[in-house]
């Protein structure tokens, strides 16, 4: 909720711009091993592609290029929930709050995009 007591709207350009910031802060923050490395680039991409892709879609020439589009939104953010959930915060309980927010949050981003593909077919 917003400080008026109205919901708090969202432009999606920006959101899907601070969820690719929030992951790549947090990519920072991982343990230094192999696996996290490897996850933690995977994530980045996909993390980075939702908003990449939602702004191509703004400006897609016709409809089923926006359709394409808001699919691959939908399907980089769930691949972004896949990444983050195989991440290992060992056992700072901050890292593990802010991958667990980051999960709701790609969650939820794949959400709204399947509805704008139900909504545009």
């Amino acid at each position: 909720m917003s400080e008026s007591g109205k919901p708090k709207t969202y432009d999606l350009e920006d959101r899907t711009f601070e969820f690719a910031k929030r992951v790549r802060f947090f990519a920072r923050k991982l343990i230094k091993d192999i696996p996290n490395i490897e996850d933690a680039k995977q994530v980045v991409r996909s993390s980075g592609s939702v908003g990449a892709n939602y702004i191509e879609a703004n400006e897609a020439l016709s409809k089923k290029d926006f359709l394409m589009r808001v699919k691959i939104c939908r399907k980089e953010a769930k691949e972004s929930r896949y990444w983050l959930r195989l991440v290992d915060t060992g056992s700072d309980a901050w890292r593990e709050g802010e991958r667990i927010d980051l999960e709701r949050e790609a969650k939820e981003l794949t959400a709204i995009f399947g509805a704008i593909v139900t909504k545009s077919q």
